[in-house]
């Protein structure tokens, strides 16, 4: 910045043209960000944010629904449809600890690579990086170990294999997180080549949080895998409740949805105006 001096002796900025020149010792400092300002008279917003914190400590102890799907996978396999939160990894873990402590192996599939490499994360932190291998189309980790994390593609490919080369796969559980993805249109078919392919002699623990028609599926797969399937139902209710607001541009926290779980009508206003703001700068454009 330049400085200039009237006539009448005040001394007024002029803009650099270059602009302005930045100082190599100074220390820049991050930009903090706006703080949310909710108007703490709102009914609905003091809802929304009421009950937000760490829950107090207490000593764990499993669901009789955990309870019910690790006794079920003794006899045969197991359909768990339980909330988001509930508790199903807690299943798998557990049956997967009792199996490594007796000398026996398992499989963890995923339909994600990122969500393939957070349990990898985990198992690996639970058991010993020893123990736990990964193989997807990005990584191949520790392909000997007793418990390998992949996903579901890779695991349906080592059935191919074995069935190609006469061999027997090395498992005696395969978990099959997510096994909401056999109705995808497009990768479906991958989870119920596993499903059919799978050897009865393993067991199939299927985790799912979506799936409403678990008794049906539950048959089909006893149908083609002549192997019995037990549904355990979760919790009705999430553990966790979610609750969704907006965070308009001026830092305003709106709720979503309104007590009686409607579109909140300022947000239906604030859409509305856009939507008019939009179609009136379309209706000013010119046209050649």
């Amino acid at each position: 910045m330049a400085l200039m001096r009237r006539k009448s002796g005040k001394v007024f900025k002029k803009r650099d043209k270059r602009g302005p020149r930045s100082d190599p010792h100074k220390v820049k400092t991050p930009e903090t960000t706006p703080r949310i300002r909710p108007r703490s008279h709102s009914p609905e917003i003091q809802h929304l944010l009421q009950g937000i914190g760490t829950p107090q400590s207490q000593p764990f102890r499993p669901d009789d629904f955990q309870l019910a799907a690790l006794a079920a996978l003794e006899h045969g396999d197991v359909l768990v449809t339980a909330p988001t939160g509930s508790g199903k990894t807690w299943i798998a873990r557990e049956e997967i600890r009792r199996l490594l402590q007796s000398g026996r192996r398992a499989w963890y599939t995923t339909p994600l690579k990122a969500l393939t490499n957070s349990k990898y994360q985990e198992f690996s932190d639970e058991f010993g990086a020893d123990r736990v291998g990964i193989l997807t189309g990005d990584r191949k980790e520790n392909s000997a170990a007793p418990l390998i994390i992949g996903t579901t593609e890779i695991y349906r490919n080592q059935l191919f294999d074995s069935m190609r080369n006469g061999t027997t796969i090395g498992a005696d559980l395969v978990v099959l997180d997510e096994a909401h993805y056999l109705s995808d249109e497009e990768r479906g078919h991958v989870w119920e080549e596993a499903i059919i392919l799978t050897p009865q002699r393993i067991r199939l623990l299927l985790l799912s949080a979506t799936i409403g028609n678990a008794r049906e599926f539950a048959s089909w797969i006893e149908e083609v895998r002549g192997v019995g399937c037990t549904v355990i139902p979760g919790p009705g209710q999430r553990p966790v409740p979610l609750r969704a607001a907006v965070l308009l541009p001026d830092q305003r926290l709106l709720p979503l949805v309104n007590a009686a779980g409607r579109l909140n009508p300022e947000i239906a206003q604030l859409i509305e105006r856009s939507r008019d703001d939009r179609d009136g700068s379309r209706g000013n454009r010119r046209r050649y």
